[in-house]
């Protein structure tokens, strides 16, 4: 619209210039080659416009002829590029879909097409990846070390590289060259506090953190520095306690939801025989979130207290979160523990009411167990448990794990063990397998007899874990040698496959 605007106040300016040299007198004489020309202004003005554009356009056709060869080139040159991006689309394509065949000839082709670019260096690395040479990848990720642009990514491979053929120390040197060179690379720094912490070297850890801080938010800072403290408190706990006690105040400081730092702290605390100030750092921590582990540390602040005196310190938390399931089983342990087995009964019961957990019936089981009045009930409670719902334990990339650890067991990252829930799609088939076969153990060696007490849960729960714990081994040293890459490839977990029902 704007265009034919213009168009049209051009075009009439034009008419109204035309009009008024009409209404000047006045002639144009010109004297070429002994020949004059005269004519009116009108007439010598339009001439002299045409000659100008009949010139231009001449001058526009002789410089089109010249650069014919430079066109030219410069058509094969885009037709080359979009040759060259069309096979970086390709093997792109082709590396998602696992593909190494296309992958590596599409890397080749972009190579030539394109030159040494960072897409097509990025190609030829991840081609050489998913084919198994590593040479080719690390001569890729070289290249990318002269470009200020890429010398990131290629150090990034280079650290990768070196993780998958166990070569650490070349790993970490890349780790901290990365690191010098951007103090933001965040996988470098999670690079060496991974490395430094699985050493125990927990100050190089820190100073890491330090170098990368600028790499993360100021929480998440905050929360990788008190899980390194927690890490260095829990591996100098023994010989060191006075200052693991203060690295532990430190952890706690910074993360108050950090639950093995504040059983740390209570246990160090209650070491020293300050109980008074250990019950209220578990309270404080239990008020946060219930939690087993809390629970145990609480009770046994004071060592030496007999059942009675337990009860009474399960009752007190008891009462900080009076309907909470954690609550709940805690003082049933501590009343089946003093023999009181009413109150015992009576806090599990709303437990039990709808789906049971696994440690709800392992817990009624001893129950039944040690009150005579309820005989043959034990083993109803245990074939109960093997059916159960799994209940929320330390888990660090899919590994159950009997305690917390700094690091994961499979990947060796720093906070991947958590409190979560177990799936029961990934682990009730075959824990019900481990149950059943432990419950038939168990009634082999001992079986039901009026001279022998009856099963013991107690001892269920032993083989429990060391049958569950002989199956994991090997599932922990297959998965913990994989390695990262730059752009992961979606796969399928591992399938323990389906296992025979034996009740």
């Amino acid at each position: 619209m704007i265009r034919l605007i213009l168009l049209i106040a051009i075009l009439t300016l034009s008419a109204l210039g035309l009009s008024l040299l009409s209404d000047i007198d006045g002639s144009i004489a010109m004297t070429i080659l002994g020949y004059r020309i005269e004519t009116s202004l009108t007439v010598g003005v339009i001439f002299i416009l045409i000659t100008t554009i009949v010139l231009a356009s001449l001058w526009s056709i002789l410089r089109f002829i010249f650069r014919i060869p430079e066109l030219i080139s410069l058509g094969l040159s885009v037709r080359r590029k979009h040759k060259g991006h069309l096979a970086v689309s390709r093997g792109m394509i082709a590396l998602g879909a696992g593909d190494a065949a296309i992958a590596r000839r599409s890397a080749e082709d972009a190579r030539r097409l394109l030159g040494a670019e960072p897409l097509t260096l990025l190609l030829s690395a991840q081609s050489a990846q998913l084919d198994g040479n590593r040479n080719k990848a690390d001569r890729a990720f070289e290249e990318m070390l002269s470009d200020p642009e890429t010398r990131l990514l290629g150090l990034r491979g280079l650290y990768i590289e070196a993780q998958r053929a166990g070569d650490m120390i070349n790993a970490i040197r890349h780790a901290d060259e990365a690191l010098s060179f951007s103090s933001k690379a965040a996988w470098a720094t999670e690079a060496l506090i991974d490395y430094f912490v699985s050493e125990n070297e927990f100050d190089k850890a820190l100073m890491a953190l330090d170098r990368g801080r600028s790499g993360f938010e100021k929480a998440k800072a905050k929360r990788i520095r008190a899980v390194i403290l927690t890490a260095r408190a829990l591996a100098h706990e023994n010989h060191d306690p006075d200052g693991a006690l203060n690295t532990a105040q430190e952890a706690v400081k910074l993360a108050s939801d950090l639950v093995p730092a504040q059983i740390i702290l209570g246990r160090l605390l209650a070491r020293r025989n300050d109980v008074r100030k250990a019950s209220r750092v578990l309270e404080a921590a239990w008020r946060l979130a219930p939690h087993p582990e809390i629970a145990e540390a609480y009770l046994a602040v004071r060592s030496g207290d007999a059942a009675r005196e337990r009860l009474q310190r399960a009752r007190k938390l008891q009462s900080l979160h009076a309907e909470h399931g954690e609550s709940r089983m805690i003082m049933a342990r501590a009343a089946l523990d003093a023999r009181e087995f009413d109150l015992a009964r009576e806090t599990l019961k709303p437990l039990l009411e709808d789906d049971p957990s696994m440690r709800a019936c392992l817990l009624m089981a001893e129950l039944e167990e040690l009150d005579q009045s309820h005989k043959g009930l034990t083993r109803e409670w245990l074939q109960r448990a093997a059916r159960a719902p799994r209940d929320y334990a330390w888990v660090g990339d899919g590994i159950v794990l009997d305690h917390w650890l700094p690091l994961s067991p499979v990947s060796g990252k720093l906070d991947h063990v958590r409190w979560a829930k177990i799936p029961e799609s990934a682990s009730h088939d075959r824990l019900a397998h481990i149950l059943t076969t432990a419950l038939n153990a168990l009634e082999h060696d001992a079986p039901l007899s009026e001279s022998r007490p009856t099963l013991s849960a107690r001892s269920f729960l032993e083989t429990l874990n060391q049958a569950d714990t002989t199956e994991d081994r090997p599932a922990k040293k297959s998965r913990s040698s994989r390695g990262p890459v730059i752009f992961p490839l979606a796969h399928s977990p591992d399938d323990p496959g389906l296992v025979p029902d034996k009740d």
